[in-house]
């Protein structure tokens, strides 16, 4: 199997053509085997405002053409609509359209080999809706695209690893929905993944719901009806896995090397001490595909879309992180 990387475009009209044209000239990622998916003639506007380094774009059509040297970067073009119409910093239904394409293009060549591993540029939900594509978010894409029924969000930087419950829905549903069955889920997901990406005894901690985890029912009772059966049940199968555990301490407990991971119950839970501590490192990964996919942990900030002003930290670790776990 090849070790190609394939990097989407997300949606054009952010700062997704600027940070992979950065993140692929700037720095160690020049050369590196990776192949564009998204539009061509975006790229060429992008390079012509001079905000980022120059770079050739060598147009191919499957990423067994690619020829990877530095200051060339390897696209296959999936064009806009209309790429002249294409404004910057506006939601505009053809980009959310283009994302979407640009996923599904780079999710087939996964599946059938072609490329070990995904990176995605930042998409823009509004957009992706009013493109006629309903989904929450790029984890809920790509695991309709596979067929991949367990599946979850991971937060990942050096320092903490973070998994979810659930993501993009309201906190109402969260609570409504919550079950033992997909808390059980996560933790066999996250072991699976820690396993992948080199712990050989992972340890996992799962967040309770509640202020100090319910405080033994004081506080909330999902604590005891939901949360600590599902991790006994797991800990009976043989996974390394504590909790529930205050959410106000076990992330921090984890970023000082107690766990490996940190099952968080919703998004903000997880996302908020992650983005506190690795704000411009951070990688969005989801696990459970049957390949790699990582994302750069921030959104398509339209309010500086081609400005020359986005930092490509997040979107080049993304990249190194996918090349990195696709060798092991």
């Amino acid at each position: 199997m090849t070790n190609i990387i394939a990097v989407t475009m997300g949606d054009p009209a952010g700062i997704g053509p600027e940070i992979i044209i950065k993140s692929l000239i700037e720095g160690e990622l020049n050369g590196a085997p990776v192949v564009v998916i998204g539009c061509v003639k975006t790229l060429h506007r992008i390079l012509a405002l001079n905000i980022t380094p120059r770079a050739e774009l060598r147009v191919i059509e499957t990423p067994s053409q690619a020829c990877f040297v530095a200051g060339t970067i390897n696209i296959i073009d999936e064009p806009l609509t209309d790429p002249d119409a294409l404004k910057p910093g506006i939601v505009q239904s053809q980009a959310g359209d283009l994302a979407y394409r640009c996923i599904k293009r780079a999710t087939a060549f996964a599946l059938a080999g072609e490329v070990k591993a995904i990176a995605t540029a930042p998409l823009n939900k509004e957009a992706l809706h009013l493109g006629g594509h309903n989904f929450p978010g790029h984890t809920e894409m790509l695991a309709q695209l596979t067929g991949t029924k367990d599946y979850a969000m991971v937060l990942y930087t050096e320092q903490l690893k973070v998994i979810h419950i659930s993501t993009h829905i309201s906190m109402r549903q969260f609570l409504d929905t919550l079950n033992p069955a997909r808390v059980q889920t996560v933790i066999r997901v996250a072991d699976n993944f820690l396993r992948r990406v080199g712990f050989s005894q992972p340890r996992i901690a799962v967040a309770g719901v509640n202020p100090h985890a319910g405080e033994n029912g004081l506080f909330g009772d999902e604590e005891i009806r939901i949360v600590g059966p599902a991790v006994e049940t797991m800990q009976a199968q043989g996974i390394n896995v504590t909790g529930p555990c205050p959410p106000d301490t076990v992330f921090m407990q984890c970023h000082e090397g107690l766990y490996d991971m940190v099952v968080a119950m919703y998004h903000d839970q997880g996302h908020i001490p992650l983005k506190l501590l690795g704000f411009y490192d951070g990688v969005n990964i989801t696990a459970g595909l049957p390949f790699i996919r990582t994302s750069a942990d921030h959104g398509t900030a339209f309010d500086i879309a081609w400005t020359g002003k986005a930092k490509s930290e997040s979107m080049a670790t993304s990249i190194a992180l996918a090349m990195q776990i696709a060798q092991e």
